[in-house]
């Protein structure tokens, strides 16, 4: 079991994230700062300042984001059935709301990450997308859940949890254990499904 440790939240309340739009060849940096909130359903969660959840009555889903150290993954075929059963878990928790396929002004994306780096190194950090690297660090598997307005694809909310964590295949000897992924799935998809009713007053 991993757990976030306090100085991971602390800096994640007073974050200010950078989002850069470019325009006619030119840069422009909007800042957006992130507030944590009590939720007793994750270990962390954070909250735009300026996030107003009241236009969204909609929400569409982009494939689960993986992270494995490059030397310690799964193969292509098994993160595609890890995929597909986080998927399945999270429909399935998500019925009382109004799942479309296109983008909107009302329709709000829901983004899942599993970062697993119980056996990375620092240098896999480097590796990944740069708005995830100050929160992946080697030795701990992190499940990432965000909300972002699916136009701009600016967050508004992110929720993070460790608690449970299910095997992979991280070589031809060890397989993965699909139950434990499945229970992952559920359990995940249950707290994400909680901490959107908490935000949209569902």
């Amino acid at each position: 079991m991993y757990s976030l440790k306090p100085s991971f939240l602390i800096l994640r309340g007073l974050a200010v994230i950078a989002f850069c739009t470019f325009v006619a060849g030119c840069t422009t940096v909007t800042t957006q700062s992130f507030q944590a909130t009590n939720s007793p359903n994750v270990e962390a969660s954070f909250i735009a300042t300026d996030a107003d959840f009241g236009k969204y009555d909609r929400l569409t889903a982009e494939d689960m984001g993986i992270y494995f150290p490059t030397d310690a993954a799964p193969t292509l075929e098994d993160q595609q059935r890890t995929r597909k059963i986080f998927r399945e878990a999270f429909l399935g928790e998500l019925t009382n709301y109004q799942i479309v396929q296109e983008k909107g002004p009302s329709t709000l994306l829901v983004q899942a990450t599993l970062i697993d780096y119980r056996n990375a190194s620092s240098t896999d950090v480097t590796s990944i997308h740069r708005d995830l690297r100050n929160i992946a660090r080697p030795g701990a598997l992190l499940f990432l859940m965000e909300l972002k307005d699916s136009e701009s694809g600016i967050t508004l909310a992110r929720a993070a949890d460790s608690a449970t964590a299910p095997s992979f295949s991280t070589s031809s000897d060890h397989y993965t254990d699909w139950k434990s992924v499945e229970s992952s799935a559920d359990r995940w998809a249950s707290l994400f499904r909680q901490f959107l009713d908490e935000n949209l007053n569902k």
